[in-house]
């Protein structure tokens, strides 16, 4: 494991804050534990300057979304459905476009140093764990494309929850040809088995951690 303090600068280097948003707060409606410890690491990061580009991923769900247990008569929250494409948890509603849940935590003085929020699961009936991928395996959000086109070929991944969205959007930026690191320090997960199993899939496919 490499250590975050000995990290060089890199102007091929791209910070990927991974929906650090109200709901995923405590006291949020899909609230991460302890997830709020991240914004002083990732406000601390994007001061350093270590990175050429910063980015922020933003989930956008509209009202009603197809991942809403709501949505589903009778359903329960964490419960499994069917979707199009496949298996698909049933959430709390949560990060609702527009509402206050859906508000991207960091202060602005460090918001305005992001210079791209990628909007994902803003489709009614797919949703979006990834930053490069929706949950059909299909639809690219050309985040990949417009890193690229930036000269970004490291990725350092930040932000919420390293079990669910930073997981995937860190397997589809290895799958991607991108050289990718998961700060650790600045990620909070939901739970701890989940946790485990998410390192084990990120070790297996390349990624490396700090």
């Amino acid at each position: 494991m490499e250590n975050l303090k000995t990290l060089d600068t890199h102007q091929n280097a791209c910070l990927l804050v991974i929906d650090v948003q109200l709901d995923f707060l405590p006291g949020g409606a899909l609230a991460v534990p302890d997830g709020d410890a991240v914004i002083p690491v990732i406000c601390g990061l994007i001061e350093s300057g270590k990175f050429g580009t910063v980015v922020a991923t933003q989930d956008w769900h509209p009202a009603g979304h197809r991942s809403f247990a709501s949505s589903t008569p009778g359903a329960e929250p964490f419960t499994l459905t069917q979707a199009a494409y496949g298996p698909q948890t049933l959430w709390p509603d949560h990060c609702v476009q527009g509402t206050p849940g859906a508000t991207i935590m960091l202060p602005p003085v460090y918001l305005d140093k992001v210079q791209a929020i990628v909007r994902k699961g803003f489709r009614p009936e797919v949703d979006s764990y990834s930053a490069f991928m929706e949950n059909d395996r299909k639809t690219r959000t050309g985040l990949a494309e417009m890193l690229r086109e930036r000269g970004v070929t490291k990725i350092f991944i930040a932000g919420l929850a390293l079990d669910y969205c930073v997981n995937f959007s860190a397997i589809d930026a290895r799958a991607m040809g991108f050289d990718v690191m998961v700060i650790l320090e600045g990620c909070r997960g939901i739970a701890d088995e989940s946790v485990k199993d998410a390192m084990s899939e990120m070790t297996d496919c390349g990624v490396r951690f700090i």
